[in-house]
């Protein structure tokens, strides 16, 4: 198993982690533990991109043609006047 040690960690942080560990019923080392698996666990899989899953959530609604990319173009505000 691999070690590492975190230097400079804030009181704060620390006394935090220990309530937490209490609360849990585990060591502080345990707790520290299961947050780092829990941050690392989804790494590996694919994040589907935002306009994916815009299209996704829509693709039953009815629209049958292709919406253009706007990738590269300049941001401009909305227009109501027209």
């Amino acid at each position: 198993m691999a070690q590492f040690t975190v230097r400079n960690l804030e009181e704060d942080v620390k006394a935090r982690l220990k309530r937490r560990a209490v609360r849990h019923g585990s060591s502080m080392e345990e707790e520290v533990r299961q947050i780092l698996r829990n941050a690392v666990k989804d790494e590996d899989q694919s994040v589907t991109r935002l306009g994916s899953r815009i299209a996704a959530r829509f693709s039953k609604t009815g629209l049958i043609e292709d919406l253009p990319e706007l990738r590269g173009q300049a941001v401009r505000p909305a227009r109501f006047d027209r």
